[in-house]
């Protein structure tokens, strides 16, 4: 019988904090449990410190989990709630994903001070992206733009765009629908046109591999149509090499047993670009992701990827 609060590891921007409420949620509403039986430990990553520098130059997405994971691994947290999208392709030992929540609008979102969509901003205007993907898929459809790197909480970006730092920014829909700011977004890009970090729009909890209790308290509130479809797509990652020093992106979507993919390789610039797309079973959605992973590589040849480290 569980006498103490489960201990639930969160970072500490406001969408970070909406994710992790909306786990505790689930689960009070999964098991029947109080609010007082789950506390929310609010650490603060590296990747949050630094915002003045692309997540490439110091050293990848994993900065916004390695805190988070340290206290999993020492035991100061039962489970830990991240952005899928944020997370590295390997785990720690001994860590896995437990379990994935139901995913949001996997989409991006275009938020224009000087036109409503992207394609209509005026010759040279200046977008803020973090992302190598978003940046690459801009400079594709409109090489004339200023693309500068441009970090920070959902709010300190709008607030820069309102100052009029930039002419126009790129979100994700589920972030901004997740933090009830969907209002601000001009333009929804579509799929095609503007293709989907993988696991963009996917809250994922992670937990020790050989913590049954916790493991059971989860599969709960596992979404497994989103488990199989993330799960496609960190494996196309993985076959990549993907980091922040990719350009990648890709997306799954599951049709009863069957699970297709989609998925696209840039150079930064966004001149020369790879598409393939894959169909599998949703039992194999580890295998789909891999293979298209590895033909997409195959496909692009060895010099489309000097320069990227």
């Amino acid at each position: 019988m569980q006498t103490k609060p489960f201990r639930i590891g969160t970072r500490g921007s406001p969408l970070a904090l909406a994710q992790a409420h909306e786990t505790r949620r689930r689960l009070m509403d999964a098991h029947g449990l109080p609010e007082e039986m789950f506390e929310i430990v609010v650490l603060s990553t590296t990747g949050d410190r630094i915002t003045d520098r692309s997540l490439a130059e110091i050293g990848g997405k994993g900065l916004f989990t390695l805190e988070l994971e340290q206290q999993l691994t020492s035991g100061g947290l039962d489970l830990a709630v991240h952005s899928s999208k944020d997370m590295p392709t390997a785990l720690p030992d001994g860590l896995h994903i437990a379990a994935y929540l139901p995913r949001e609008d996997m989409r991006d979102a275009f938020i224009g001070r000087s036109a409503a969509k992207l394609l209509d901003l005026p010759q040279g205007a200046v977008v803020g992206s973090a992302s190598l993907r978003r940046q690459a898929l801009i400079r594709r459809l409109r090489p004339d733009l200023q693309v500068i790197t441009y970090r920070g909480a959902v709010e300190t970006r709008l607030r820069k765009l309102a100052e009029g730092q930039v002419d126009a920014t790129l979100l994700a829909v589920a972030g901004l629908k997740r933090l009830g700011k969907e209002t601000v977004v001009t333009e929804f890009l579509d799929l095609e046109s503007f293709p989907p970090a993988p696991a963009q729009g996917a809250i994922c909890i992670e937990s020790r591999i050989d913590d049954q209790r916790i493991n059971d308290l989860l599969a709960a509130i596992n979404h497994r149509p989103t488990f199989d479809a993330v799960s496609c797509e960190r494996a196309l990652l993985a076959a990549l090499d993907g980091s922040c020093r990719t350009p990648i992106a890709g997306y799954a979507v599951s049709d009863g047993e069957t699970l297709r993919l989609a998925a696209t390789i840039l150079t930064p610039d966004g001149q020369v670009s790879h598409s393939l797309q894959g169909e599998g079973l949703v039992a194999k959605a580890f295998d789909l992701g891999w293979s298209t992973g590895q033909t997409l590589r195959e496909k692009a040849g060895p010099g489309f990827f000097e320069g990227w480290t």
